[in-house]
């Protein structure tokens, strides 16, 4: 009873062990009918509601198990509508809802009563508008055959008709809870009656029961001792589920959220004493707090900043963070990205995490996206903000740096160099692209393809060879121009001849 009371929603699942329980044990069956009407009827003088419905309730699916008797549940209805208030009634529509398809089905002409009374009610007393409308549904439950409200679902019909036993008690016999049998009484035959009840048991169960309570037994212990085994040998358990992963980005969240500045957050975070594995989660989550942002705030960066300039077991896993989120840039939106890229940047600035992430990056037309070239933008127009064009331009020019901007500012082809020029240009930033300009000028403007450069460097001829082509082509050249002398005496013989025939004629 306290169990029900404590959770009405599985009152269906305790009457029917209450009807199991009747069929082996018929007082204990009728125990419980007496105490759910005591129950009932102190609720009722106390105009305690709550208790009323659970035990009204209770009884109504007791009726559904046949552990209770209709009469009860009539009585109990009508004793509800006779003075009816807005919770008398609430209840006792409550109670009609949960058995009333029993009730039609045990005593028609007494569920037409009840129903007439319930007419009554709407139209003669005055109550609360929002009865009215229990009741009318209620009417309409009853017209569709309560189709919503089974006697007994067919998972807790447990109990065969034969096996059944009904109590006949009315409202008013309950008098009666046996309230004794809750105290403690010792037992001086404790051994004798134990044996009596568990022939009792046997009788009522068989000797079936006893094998398999053997067997049980057997497999229990066999059970026991493997567990004894396995104890000895240490057990990893793998969390699929990653509820402790859940767990811990829900508390890091909420920890961000409820800190006031980056300092009294980053104290409440190192106070969570994460695990190596958990550094990386917790870094994760900082990143992706700033990205969710309308618009960048710099508790975020200056959080990252604390971190990895306490201990620099924070600064791989940005190093990592960076990287992923490069690879990985064009699945974000447009605010998310620009968010992103101002919160590395300011890393950067910072010297938080080293500039050799930017190594990652290769500025040319086939390697990067839309995205990657936004994220660059953004990345590099924060840095000059922060730091000034003259200062980022000696960052650039470090020695120390060129792994890291081999690949922003590419000499490895024209064609690559020349777009990194114009993409700088074009964000305000053509100041930093000064030496690939003075790179691209010191170029060959047509640079021959590596398969001439070869043969014209491996193709040098010896003096000889030289002496003997030129001596060759300068007796081609003094022959053809004693052929082309020939020629012209030949045709100034010609003309000679052609004048006197003029004369003639």
């Amino acid at each position: 009873m306290q169990a029900q009371a404590a959770s009405p929603t599985f009152t269906r699942v305790y009457a029917a062990l209450v009807a199991i329980i009747n069929t082996k044990f018929p007082e204990i069956g009728e125990l419980i009918l007496k105490r759910l009407i005591i129950q009932y009827k102190r609720g009722f003088r106390r105009n305690d509601k709550t208790i009323c419905m659970t035990a009204a309730r209770f009884l109504a699916h007791l009726l559904n198990q046949e552990v209770a008797h209709e009469i009860l549940i009539l009585e109990m209805v009508t004793h509800l509508l006779e003075n009816p208030t807005e919770d008398s009634v609430e209840i006792a529509i409550a109670t009609l809802k949960e058995c009333g398809k029993k009730l039609t089905q045990l005593t028609p002409k007494g569920m037409r009563a009840i129903t007439q009374r319930v007419r009554d009610v709407l139209h003669e007393a005055s109550i609360d508008m929002r009865v009215r409308y229990m009741i009318e549904v209620f009417f309409a439950i009853q017209k569709d055959g309560f189709k919503d409200y089974e006697v007994i679902p067919p998972e807790l019909d447990l109990v065969q008709e034969d096996d059944k036993y009904t109590h006949l008690i009315n409202l008013d016999e309950a008098v009666d809870a046996q309230d004794m049998l809750n105290v403690f009484k010792f037992d001086p035959n404790y051994l004798e009656n134990e044996e009596k009840y568990k022939s009792v048991v046997n009788e009522i169960l068989g000797d079936s029961s006893d094998e398999s309570g053997n067997e049980s037994d057997d497999e229990s212990g066999e059970d026991e001792e493997e567990e004894e085994n396995a104890g000895g040998s240490d057990q990893k358990i793998l969390d699929m589920t990653e509820t402790n992963l859940v767990c811990l980005r829900r508390k890091i969240y909420l920890t961000i959220q409820s800190s006031l500045d980056f300092e009294e957050c980053a104290h409440k975070l190192l106070k969570l004493e994460l695990k190596p594995g958990q550094i990386l989660e917790m870094c994760y989550m900082i990143l992706d707090c700033c990205a969710q942002q309308r618009t960048y705030e710099k508790f975020f960066g200056l959080l990252a900043q604390r971190f990895c300039q306490l201990n620099k077991i924070y600064v791989e896993p940005f190093t990592e963070i960076f990287d992923n989120s490069y690879k990985t840039i064009h699945r974000l939106e447009t605010n998310k990205l620009r968010n992103v890229a101002k919160f590395f940047a300011h890393l950067l600035y910072t010297d938080a995490i080293s500039w050799n992430v930017l190594s990652i990056i290769k500025l040319n037309e086939d390697d990067t996206t839309s995205s990657s070239r936004i994220f660059i933008k953004i990345l590099f127009q924060e840095l000059c903000e922060y730091m000034g064009l003259p200062k980022l331009n000696e960052r650039v020019k470090d020695v120390t740096l060129q792994e890291a901007f081999e690949g922003l500012f590419p000499r490895d082809h024209p064609h690559n160099t020349r777009f990194a020029v114009n993409f700088f240009t074009s964000i305000g930033l053509g100041g930093l692209t000064d030496e690939l300009r003075e790179h691209l000028k010191n170029l060959p403007k047509n640079p021959a393809p590596l398969g001439l450069a070869s043969s014209s460097s491996s193709g040098v001829s010896s003096p000889a060879s030289s002496s003997s082509s030129s001596s060759s082509s300068s007796s081609s050249s003094s022959s053809s121009s004693s052929d082309s002398d020939s020629d012209s005496q030949k045709n100034d013989s010609r003309k000679k001849q052609k004048a006197p025939q003029k004369r003639k004629k």
